[in-house]
């Protein structure tokens, strides 16, 4: 592939990874003004909007979004993977970060990738291989470290962040198994896939609970609302569909640590978070790890003489 290209490619996910971590502060900046502001207020508005949005980007770029309700059963997938995938990775992780920080609600969704190794294990019938499960015991003991500070008498994290953050891992499994055939095969486009998948996520959230809070009429509101949804969705997913074309899966799952980073630097520099010894042990054990699992030897092919 030519070097130029995927130097774009590895541009765009660097920038897509690091503005999802980017937005989780954004949302605590949120949460900090009123207590009226919830997660699921959050969540509701910011999965509809960025799915219309992303809508209208699809329609003008070319592609025929509305097609998906032509097939029924790329209708359901698709609300499956909104529902069952994207409503716990959105929900899920802004409630962690609501309990607790962006820093720690980013590194706990960053261990969702051994969900998925869980998953293929168990009903698939797929054993994960030797650096699968050594990588997986040193992410959640990264992930230990950091929940007792290294002091492995007490918790140093609510239980509620603990809950709130696998959650939102266990919503990265779904949220990459679900439509992983639809996207292989090509027949929806990406960005057709994850549009109608945040619509309907946000649609099924309001239905669950339509009623509003009262939310201050304030600037600071608005600017961090449309920071979350420019910055930490629209931007993020575009650039993330687009990077796919210029690099591999695995080189995109590498760039996926800038993610944690941006999140932990941000929430140092803007919320004055102190880290500890242990903390940032562990969340380099967890990044680590992570990155790790998704480097795959390149085998030589065998000749015959």
């Amino acid at each position: 592939m030519n070097s130029n290209k995927k130097a774009l490619g590895l541009a765009m996910v660097i920038t897509a990874t690091t503005f999802w971590g980017i937005s989780g502060l954004f949302a605590k900046a949120l949460f900090n003004i009123s207590p009226a502001i919830t997660s699921l207020w959050l969540t509701q508005w910011r999965l509809i909007f960025g799915g219309v949005i992303m809508i209208i980007i699809s329609k003008l770029m070319g592609n025929h979004p509305f097609a998906i309700f032509h097939n029924l059963h790329d209708t359901w997938v698709i609300f499956a993977y909104g529902v069952i995938g994207l409503v716990p990775v959105q929900f899920a992780y802004f409630m962690a970060v609501q309990e607790g920080n962006a820093s720690i609600a980013t590194i706990l969704q960053f261990v969702g990738p051994f969900f998925i190794i869980a998953y293929l294990a168990v009903f698939r019938h797929e054993p994960p291989r030797r650096i699968e499960i050594i990588c997986a015991i040193i992410a959640f003991l990264g992930v230990f470290i950091i929940a007792t500070h290294g002091r492995f008498n007490h918790l140093a994290v609510t239980p509620a962040v603990l809950f709130w953050g696998f959650i939102s891992a266990v919503g990265v499994a779904t949220n990459t198994l679900i439509p992983q055939k639809m996207l292989q095969t090509g027949r929806v486009p990406s960005l057709d896939v994850t549009a109608w998948g945040l619509l309907f996520a946000g649609i099924v959230l309001l239905a669950i609970h339509p009623q509003q809070p009262s939310i201050p009429n304030v600037p600071s509101v608005w600017i961090d609302c449309a920071s979350i949804l420019i910055i930490g969705t629209i931007i993020p997913f575009y650039l993330a569909n687009t990077s796919l074309k210029y690099i591999d899966a695995t080189t995109f799952s590498l760039m996926d640590a800038f993610e944690p980073l941006s999140a932990t630097i941000g929430s140092v520099l803007i919320f004055h978070l102190y880290l500890t010894g242990a903390d940032i042990l562990g969340s380099i054990l967890v990044i680590v790890a992570v990155c790790a699992i998704n480097i795959r030897p390149h085998h030589k092919k065998s000749t015959n003489n």
